[in-house]
């Protein structure tokens, strides 16, 4: 085969794996909503009390049961226990909503609040993978500022848990929203430059991208809209 023809069939070949990869992350994307909302539904009948007497530790080791899984997901990405895993964080991650739910619909208008933070998320996240797919554009370059940006939120975040400071905490929400459409763009991006093969992490990345923009954007809609009976 001749060079210049062998170059093409392999550029078509991990055309095809990207488009592949970026297709079954969508569907595994759209699949996790799933048990996100049932464990949400689940949260929000449940009893978190043990938050306001742990307020700390509870959080953390939430926290480390989370990593836990995320590990667990990773080291099973090629195999069907990967899935399982994915959609077994996905609904933990659903039911970790529980508290911010139940405090959201305390407020008269809270359920329209959440709505409104459902459709920003879904509005930020169609915008940006649109530009990422549509322009193929390499957003590599910003993969050292992110993780930059998001050691230090998360030093921040933990600071704030002990000195509980509400203005710290609203300029932490919108930077958090900032940060994650940042990573959108990088992570989809990613699968289209043929960085990320595997869907399953694919599907990881992205799923915590949305979660960590919706959570933030409803703190920031509460704290600025939120009505009281």
């Amino acid at each position: 085969m001749q060079p210049g023809i062998q170059t093409r069939a392999q550029t078509t070949q991990l055309a095809l794996v990207q488009h592949k990869v970026l297709r079954n992350t969508y569907m595994m994307l759209g699949l996790t909503m799933i048990p996100t909302v049932i464990g949400a539904i689940a949260g929000t009948a449940t009893n978190f009390s043990f938050i306001a007497q742990y307020p700390i530790m509870g959080p953390l080791l939430m926290l480390a049961a989370m990593f836990g899984l995320m590990f667990a997901v990773g080291a099973a990405r090629n195999s069907i226990w990967g899935v399982v895993l994915l959609l077994a964080f996905t609904f933990v991650m659903g039911w970790w909503l529980g508290p911010m739910l139940q405090y959201a619909l305390n407020f008269r208008n809270g359920g329209q609040l959440v709505g409104i933070a459902a459709g920003g998320t879904g509005v930020i996240f169609f915008t940006l993978a649109g530009i990422a797919t549509v322009t193929r554009k390499d957003f590599s370059f910003m993969g050292n500022f992110l993780m930059i940006g998001l050691v230090l939120l998360i030093i921040a975040s933990v600071a704030n848990l002990f000195f509980q400071i509400p203005a710290a905490s609203m300029t932490i929400s919108a930077l958090v929203v900032m940060l994650f459409s940042g990573y959108i763009l990088y992570d989809v991006s990613q699968i289209i430059q043929g960085g990320e093969t595997n869907y399953v992490m694919a599907t990881l990345k992205i799923y915590l991208d949305i979660y960590n923009i919706f959570i933030n954007l409803l703190n920031l809609l509460l704290a600025f809209s939120g009505q009281r009976d």
